[in-house]
């Protein structure tokens, strides 16, 4: 009966010789450095846009405090979903990271067939905060108000137009939102980024472009341009004199979060450490002040509460997007 029991005795250890063996590759595994090489933060629009002008406001001190370079890239198109995909597609490491923003979400209901999901592919890495945006106009666009704005538009429907940062973007849904709740008709130009549609409203090619604050503020004291109305609820702190559109159109609001986002399935560790980093750097007073001249309002949230957020907010954008009758054009 001897050899029976060996077999088994030595069938036990190298069963819990193993389990120690996994357990040691876990554990190093977990305790190794991170980061080792140069993180990239992809930005789905143009240089100029809202994402990349955000991006580059944090980037250097981010890599300084993670001990790393942080590299910024533009990788524009289809509203954002080019970028997009090719985070989603990348190694869950932390080392790829995406400049998210609410076109994230919206594309998730825009584009019918997206290469990628926007939130099971996707998890949190560092919350930034909140921006709300400015309806803007050619200042030789007759209209000073959106309900001046609004009665040339109904009287010549499908004669003027809007730009926007492309299909799927925010600046795109939320002008769709506006037309369809104002009972308007705006033929709709899209663009590669937030920065090429202001070029456009500036040089008289379009009509109106709705932009987030970071990309609008720039623009308050430029004679070529002429702010009608802020797209929050209240009148807003970063464009003071402006009203609300909901003034004029009952029920009107329209923000966007900021935040970085990393492909699913990035060790928890290393999200903890960039969010851990990047809420110290949104209390150091010179980037509270870049947030304040970009028009974001920063926010705390730890990566749980934003994955939270990101699913509240899907189903809220989805909302949007029926309502407005945009399409991926």
């Amino acid at each position: 009966m001897k050899p029976f029991f060996d077999k088994k005795l030595r069938a036990a250890g190298n069963l819990f010789g193993g389990l120690l063996l996994a357990c040691f590759v876990n554990l190093t595994a977990s305790a190794a450095p991170w980061p080792t090489k140069p993180i990239k933060i992809i930005v789905p629009f143009s240089p100029g846009s809202v994402q990349d002008a955000l991006a580059r406001s944090f980037s250097n001190e981010l890599g300084v405090a993670l001990g790393e370079t942080v590299l910024v890239e533009n990788k524009a198109g289809a509203g954002g979903t080019v970028g997009t995909g090719i985070v989603s597609k990348s190694a869950p490491d932390g080392y790829t990271l995406v400049m998210a923003a609410a076109s994230h979400n919206i594309n998730g209901t825009l584009f019918p067939k997206l290469s990628f999901d926007p939130i099971k592919d996707f998890t949190s890495a560092a919350y930034i905060g909140t921006s709300s945006y400015v309806m803007m106009t050619n200042s030789e666009f007759p209209a000073k108000s959106v309900a001046e704005f609004i009665a040339l538009a109904k009287a010549k429907p499908g004669q003027y137009n809007y730009a926007s940062a492309g299909n799927g973007s925010a600046s795109h849904l939320a002008m769709a939102y506006f037309d369809s709740m104002a009972g308007i008709d705006l033929v709709h130009i899209p663009t590669k980024g937030t920065g090429d549609a202001i070029t456009e409203l500036l040089a008289g090619r379009a009509q109106a472009v709705i932009a987030a604050n970071v990309a609008a503020l720039p623009f308050a004291n430029d004679s070529r341009a002429r702010f009608l109305g802020v797209s929050s609820e209240k009148p807003s702190p970063f464009v003071p004199g402006i009203p609300p559109i909901a003034n004029t159109v009952k029920g009107y609001v329209f923000d966007s979060w900021f935040g970085l986002l990393a492909p699913a399935g990035t060790p928890r560790d290393v999200i903890n450490k960039i969010s851990t980093e990047m809420a110290k750097l949104l209390k150091q007073p010179e980037i509270i002040e870049r947030m304040r001249r970009q028009g974001i309002e920063i926010g705390n949230m730890s990566p749980t509460e934003f994955n939270q957020l990101l699913v509240k907010d899907f189903d809220r954008m989805a909302n949007v997007v029926k309502s407005s009758g945009a399409k991926a054009e």
